[in-house]
């Protein structure tokens, strides 16, 4: 999982710069990182406690991170509160956070508030006995940031960009986990409204690909990830989710 860098329309009035155009479009991405591998991960907590099987095997290889667990007790430690493992959730919400920081300005204290206030939920959940009702004030966080974030941001700039890097995660992630073909599409319907109100480049083939495959019958799960991660044109190095 990796960061990359989105290209602005040179024809766009550059009401942002180039450098916190990406930072808002990870942001978005980070934010439902956490947000939707939190809702996974708490779907599966029961069976990974009561059930003796590897189902984190499969988790980690539909999600395309190493499997560097060494039991399910070590995988529910780790991939949720490891600072130092690069594909936790804990890893994950600190890059969404370094992100809101150096955004104070664009998006508001408010905002940027509950973000802090997710972080603040996820180290008490590191600390719990009963860790999902932690984990579950970081969900709500998160949507409360995301609902903050319409509310107080003035600039529908600034808005679409952190919208966009979050539909473009929920369709990687949903993809990747193979959900229902219906809220695919729903998703598609979205970054379609979307994409356009950023003056972004992208790939408008790829696009029209993405369309395409999600109305398939059987859809090729493998290539909308390929196709999603491809969409942007990237100064530095691959966007990778």
């Amino acid at each position: 999982m990796g960061n990359g860098r989105v290209k602005e329309k040179e024809d766009e009035i550059m009401i942002l710069s180039v450098e916190h155009s990406d930072q808002l479009y990870w942001l978005g991405r980070y934010s439902e990182r956490v947000y939707t591998t939190l809702r996974y991960f708490a779907e599966r907590f029961d069976s990974l406690i009561e059930v003796k099987n590897e189902d984190y095997d499969e988790f980690c290889r539909r999600q395309d991170i190493p499997n560097i667990y060494t039991s399910k007790e070590d995988f529910i430690a780790r991939y949720c509160f490891d600072e130092n493992d690069p594909n936790s959730i804990y890893a994950n919400l600190m890059r969404a956070y370094d992100n809101a920081i150096v955004l104070r300005e664009e998006i508001g204290s408010e905002t940027l508030a509950y973000i802090q206030l997710a972080v603040y939920a996820m180290n008490k959940a590191k600390l719990s006995d009963a860790p999902l009702v932690q984990l579950q004030k970081v969900v709500d966080n998160i949507v409360a940031f995301w609902g903050m974030a319409d509310d107080d941001i003035d600039s529908g700039r600034v808005r679409s960009m952190i919208k966009l890097g979050k539909r473009v995660e929920r369709i990687d992630l949903y993809a990747r986990m193979k959900e229902d073909p219906i809220e695919l599409k729903r998703e598609m319907k979205r970054l379609n409204l979307r994409i356009e109100r950023t003056g972004i480049n992208y790939n408008t083939m790829k696009l029209a690909h993405l369309n395409y495959m999600v109305e398939m019958e059987n859809i090729s799960y493998d290539l909308v990830v390929e196709e999603i991660e491809s969409l942007f044109d990237v100064e530095s190095e691959k966007m990778a989710g």
